[in-house]
């Protein structure tokens, strides 16, 4: 990561760190690394529910426009419509303004190639050295060559199609809850859903501009959870804020996240002979009870570091197609080139219809072991070289031994270090991670 791109593009709080003139740079940047300097191309811009949406909007779109680049704006929309739509449509990149589950005093931009792709941390390295030091030598277009700025906010439509031919069954015996997390898909999931046959309650669908991922959505699952049983609901789902994940809950309330929804699908897959290679690609936080249920079926697991891009780059690079997080950013690749959390609705959704099983009956197919979350709030990330700190994670792996794990890391979005500890007995887990824990803050506050 360098000065400006983290895990998942440029993300911060608007105008402490991400402001007018980085996104007016950022577009400059970006649109002539993406375009190689050739004016004569297009580049689609989305954006999320934000109220600093629109003002960074400007600012991106004015920094693209000026080096001669024409700009389709599509309006609020969900991440993966952006990918899609960059891919399909006669364009030359895609960016998408959002800060995904952050809150609304954060935003971000990120970048997706001509295929749909995001950039590579060399491409954001890239674009980070020609926005410190040639951003301002840029050639700029003058006069009638400055790029047209056009808004097509029907697009998304071509993107909704293309999810419903994904699927088969009809949904009709359904009722379902949509926690739209007051973000980029609060319209269109309940509408999707309700186009396929099913009964929709849609929840969080109001977005002011202030109250993205508000105490609702995907990182606040007892929301979703309470919405189901109150109205006997046959599932429940939850997105964040640009839709790019997807948790979801049983008609009896139990979560289901990224691990369970993958299994679930996986192993559908696995019996109907479609999973790539017989094999599912997660991140290293993944539950060990999902590779115990996926090796169940005689299928493989594949282990990348942490962070969705990741996965994609391991399932490219051996031509997997279903791969994902714990947080429910879930890639199928067969549809489309990012973790989608519409496309994941649907997929799970199909598994429960054709198989003529609940979403809980489904559930039992993964038995979690215990695992536990810490995050430490520091003044300094850079943990890895600090002899204390790597001497307490040495004793907790030694003791955990073959029956458990432990992983610590540095968010890449927030001043925070985080501890995920793993095993048999959680009450033992607990003790272990605030042992690490208190470590860290020592040493890094």
């Amino acid at each position: 990561m360098g000065e400006l791109f983290g895990t998942d593009g440029v993300r911060g709080e608007v105008n402490q760190f991400l402001n007018v003139e980085m996104a007016f740079k950022l577009g400059k940047a970006g649109a002539y690394y993406l375009t190689e300097g050739c004016s004569e191309a297009k580049i689609l811009v989305g954006k999320d529910t934000r109220v600093s949406g629109d003002l960074l909007e400007a600012a991106l779109v004015a920094g693209i426009s000026s080096l001669g680049v024409d700009v389709i704006k599509l309006g609020v929309v969900p991440t993966p419509a952006v990918a899609y739509l960059t891919a399909q449509e006669d364009v030359i990149a895609g960016i998408m303004i959002s800060a995904s589950h952050n809150p609304v005093q954060d935003n971000g931009i990120k970048f997706f190639n001509q295929a749909g792709f995001k950039l590579t941390d060399e491409q954001e390295g890239e674009i980070e050295d020609i926005y410190f030091n040639q951003v301002d030598q840029l050639p700029l277009a003058a006069g009638d060559r400055t790029g047209q700025v056009t808004g097509d906010y029907q697009l998304v439509n071509d993107y909704l199609n293309h999810l419903k031919g994904t699927v088969s069954c009809d949904f009709s015996k359904l009722k379902v809850v949509v926690d739209c997390a007051n973000g980029a898909a609060y319209q269109l999931t309940p509408q999707l859903l309700s186009e396929l046959g099913a009964e929709v309650i849609a929840i969080n669908d109001q977005p002011t501009g202030y109250n993205i991922n508000q105490d609702c959505g995907s990182t606040y699952p007892e929301v979703i959870k309470e919405a189901v049983i109150k109205y006997e609901a046959d599932l429940g789902i939850a997105h964040d804020g640009d839709a790019d994940r997807l948790i979801a809950v049983d008609g009896e309330g139990k979560l289901v996240d990224g691990d369970y929804i993958m299994t679930i699908c996986g192993r559908y897959l696995l019996d109907k002979g479609e999973l790539a290679r017989n094999t599912l690609v997660v991140t290293k936080y993944s539950n060990l009870g999902l590779h115990q249920a996926i090796k169940e079926e005689n299928g493989q697991v594949e282990v990348t570091k942490n962070g969705d891009r990741y996965v994609l780059a391991k399932m490219r690079e051996a031509g997997y197609n279903l791969g994902g997080e714990k947080s429910g950013h879930i890639i199928f690749s067969d549809y489309n080139t990012t973790g989608d959390g519409l496309l994941t609705a649907l997929q799970l959704i199909e598994v429960i219809v054709d198989s003529g099983r609940s979403l809980a009956e489904l559930r039992e197919q993964m038995s979690a072991f215990p695992q536990l979350l810490v995050n430490v709030e520091v003044d300094n990330k850079a943990w890895e070289e600090n002899q204390k700190i790597k001497e307490v994670i040495t004793d907790v792996e030694e003791f955990l031994g073959a029956d458990g794990r432990i992983f610590v890391r540095a968010s890449g979005t927030e001043p925070v270090i985080r501890v995920m500890v793993e095993g048999q007995d959680k009450e033992e887990l607990e003790r272990l991670a605030n042992q690490v824990a208190e470590v860290i803050k020592e040493e890094l506050n």
